[in-house]
């Protein structure tokens, strides 16, 4: 995908971590991007306010959305359903609807890179609620990728990231847990957020590719 001055690129949650890593990727390239998100005052769960953010944006090229939500854990005959309903309502429904509200704005050409993440295909006990949101991301994906053709639709599934979600950890526990994960997994390093960036744009620069899931974890899914 060739990039010029007229090029507009949205990412929705990039302010911090893999989707400030995105923006600031794609803002080394011509072009405006734009950022919305928690920080910005943007409510992805809010369709009226999503809606109206797409309407003032108008025309554009790229959209990628990197927003997640907080999910409970645990197996599920202790699980919180009221919990786990808010974590769908923001990253699963809080995704489609903006794909939904921006798809007829998207020029011919553009793309939209959505996020789920490894949990989608790796079992983990405890996991249900992380796992189903982004199986669920991963099957709508594929699905959109049919419906909205020829606008490519397509999926990064990250691993474990070093990025500031870890910031609220002892900072030797944080350092631990990312030595042992490097240690389990076979390409021996956790992904910095940088390298999520080149999936993105991996997704948005090559033509052929769509309705595909692109997994970054470190080889978690074959460990």
């Amino acid at each position: 995908m060739n990039f010029d001055t007229s090029t507009k690129s949205i990412v929705i949650g990039g302010t911090s971590g893999i989707g400030r890593a995105v923006a600031n990727a794609l803002r080394e390239r011509p072009g405006e991007v734009v950022v919305a998100s928690r920080a910005t005052g943007f409510d992805i769960s809010d369709p009226e306010q999503v809606k109206r953010f797409f309407e003032e944006q108008a025309a554009f090229d790229h959209l990628v959305i990197t927003a997640g939500s907080q999910a409970p854990g645990g197996k599920l005959t202790g699980l919180d359903l009221e919990g786990a309903k808010a974590a769908f309502e923001t990253k699963f429904w809080g995704t489609v609807g903006a794909v939904q509200a921006a798809a007829i704005y998207i020029r011919p050409g553009g793309t939209i890179t959505i996020t789920s993440g490894f949990l989608a295909r790796r079992t983990v006990p405890g996991t249900f609620v992380k796992t189903a949101m982004n199986a669920a991301l991963e099957a709508t994906a594929m699905i959109l990728a049919r419906e909205l053709a020829p606008l490519r639709v397509n999926v990064i599934s990250p691993g474990l990231t070093e990025t500031e979600a870890y910031a609220g950890m002892d900072a030797e526990a944080r350092k631990s847990m990312f030595q042992n994960a490097a240690g389990n997994l076979p390409a021996g390093r956790v992904a910095q957020p940088h390298d999520l960036a080149a999936g993105y744009l991996f997704a948005i620069d090559t033509p052929s590719v769509t309705g595909a899931v692109i997994d970054i974890e470190g080889g978690a899914l074959i460990a």
